[in-house]
């Protein structure tokens, strides 16, 4: 699927919805390393960005995108539309990562 056919809008300019085939969602569970939670809080002493949880967090938001387009895929669609991240701990330092859509076929106008 062209990722520029992933849009967090419901429409795609230039294209025209077909078909819908319903919403569809890739979900990872993560958790922290022991030792990148070490790492990560020595970092907070000096502050500014925590790259060792960014690093993990789009790693989570990544996995989880990619299995969304793979949901999409498999129903034969060609672009997603209304394409949202959702993150809910499961608990103490694990962590869902939802990417979710609407997987559509469109066709150029």
């Amino acid at each position: 699927m062209d990722h520029a056919l992933i849009t967090t809008a419901f429409e795609l300019d230039g294209y025209k919805i077909v078909k819908n085939l319903g919403i569809i969602r890739g979900i990872t569970v993560r958790s922290r390393n022991v030792f990148a939670t070490i790492g990560a809080s020595l970092q907070t002493i000096v502050g500014g960005n925590i790259s060792l949880f960014t690093e993990l967090c789009e790693k989570t938001r990544l996995e989880s995108f990619e299995l969304m387009v793979k949901h999409a895929e498999e129903l034969g669609a060609n672009a997603v539309i209304g394409m949202r991240y959702d993150a809910n701990d499961v608990m103490s330092g694990v962590t869902e990562v939802l990417a979710y859509g609407t997987a559509v076929i469109v066709e150029k106008k």
